[in-house]
């Protein structure tokens, strides 16, 4: 069964069948484009462009929505923090019950500073510090995810140092495909992640008799962006096993972390269905008394995000369409070749005869370019547009390359919105930033 099947070139969407796909989304003829029931015109009249824009109400719905799928298992989720991370965004799902799935110990705290209690949280990562198992024995945090025998002895030596107890899960590479992008795929031999299945049941053994250690589960996380619930059902099928392998020879394993990486529709497709992930869940685990646990990020908070920009001129007979936006606001095209809607804010401009053209932004880089060869409505200069599902890995990997400044983020939660982060300025590009004395002459 598939969750979902991602449509071709040739399907392209329209900007009404872009809208017409996301409830939180509407078009009105004097607002224009609004989420929830905030105009986005409003909020890029205050703030400027570019900016941020994410929708609490929707991603209080979506994180309902999996919860509900997950009703009759004993199932928690917690949020991949890595997704998005603003302290605003974690609190909405800290108060809707979710955990955290982090792999920093940065994240870790930002989660603590949102509300997430640490024993709701899940500490994963292949390159845990001495300082970060540290802090997460210090906070008492619920598991901490294992990737190497190397990363295993650290942790027992600092453990006992601390006079403390892991709660520790083994991270599996059950080498599956996940049918994503190459980039986004962890769960093959070759990637760096996780302990090779074939070496996990002699290392979980090993880590019951080591001090300071108690191993209480297994965990894998395969990719992101998964579409098809079939590289889920292999490699729960092959914990599972592992599962009935360790428990024949008399170990203790109580819980099961699923990992994360259900996905969404960028175009109008419906997206992945978190009620077929939860089926496949109670196939392989239903039966076998384990505390589950999944850890999404994209599903939960990418499509409650918009990045808005503005056009600043077109060029090259009206082939480029250059916005203030730019790759290192929202660097996923780029990087993974990813596709995102561009819907004009206006109703005026939302309408009307297409024509191909290219958005780009002004990055002195040719890879600067938020869509290729995309039919879009006339958008002349002073045009405002949203781009679309740009919640998840969107401000979160963002930068000041060319010496941009950050730019603000607002949140709506139903017809209101405020501001949950100012627009860095100019000079905060160097605040701290210094001269050495042997320059001064």
């Amino acid at each position: 069964m598939a969750l979902t099947a991602p449509l071709s070139s040739s399907d392209e969407p329209s900007v009404a069948a872009l809208v017409a796909a996301r409830p939180h989304l509407s078009m009105h003829a004097f607002d224009g484009l609004v989420l929830e029931g905030v105009p986005l015109a409003h909020i890029a009249d205050k703030l400027g462009t570019p900016c941020w824009v994410y929708g609490a109400g929707t991603m209080r719905a979506r994180l309902a929505e999996l919860k509900s799928a997950l009703a009759g298992l004993d199932a928690d989720v917690h949020y991949a923090v890595k997704a998005n991370d603003h302290l605003a965004v974690l609190r909405v799902f800290a108060q809707g019950g979710a955990g955290a799935d982090v792999v920093s110990g940065g994240e870790l705290m930002r989660a603590r500073k949102a509300g997430i209690a640490a024993d709701h949280i899940v500490f994963s990562g292949v390159g845990k510090t001495v300082g970060e198992i540290e802090l997460a024995l210090r906070e008492g945090i619920h598991q901490i995810n294992v990737e190497s025998p190397a990363e295993l002895a650290m942790i027992s030596q600092i453990a006992t140092s601390m006079n403390r107890t892991a709660s520790i899960a083994l991270r599996i590479n059950p080498d599956v495909d996940a049918g994503t992008h190459a980039k986004i795929t962890t769960g093959k031999a070759e990637n760096k992640f996780g302990i090779p299945y074939d070496d996990a049941a002699a290392l979980y053994a090993h880590a019951a008799t080591l001090p300071g250690i108690a191993p209480v589960g297994i965990a894998l996380h395969i990719g992101s962006q998964i579409l098809s619930t079939a590289p889920y059902r292999a490699a729960f099928a092959r914990a599972a096993e592992l599962i009935r392998t360790l428990r024949a020879a008399g170990q203790t394993v109580t819980r099961m972390d699923c990992g994360g990486g259900i996905g969404i529709g960028y175009q109008d497709e419906p997206g992945a269905s978190p009620a077929a992930l939860a089926g496949a869940m109670r196939i392989a685990f239903g039966a076998m008394g384990l505390k589950l646990m999944v850890e999404p990020g994209r599903w939960l908070v990418g499509p409650a995000g918009i990045l808005l920009a503005s056009v600043i001129l077109v060029k090259g007979d009206d082939r480029f369409v250059v916005i203030d936006a730019a790759m290192n606001d929202l660097i996923r095209p780029a990087m993974y070749e990813a596709w995102h809607g561009i819907v004009p804010l206006a109703a005026g401009n939302a309408v009307g005869a297409t024509s191909r053209i290219d958005v780009v932004g002004p990055i002195c880089e040719s890879s600067d370019t938020f869509a290729t060869n995309r039919a879009l409505p006339a958008l002349p200069a002073g045009a405002r547009v949203a781009i679309l599902d740009a919640g998840a890995y969107g401000a979160v990997m963002s930068s000041t390359y060319n010496a941009r400044p950050m730019p603000a983020i607002a949140m709506v939660d139903g017809d209101r919105w405020t501001t949950i982060r100012k627009a860095q300025t100019v000079e905060d590009l160097w605040a701290n930033e210094t001269i050495p004395e042997f320059l001064a002459e």
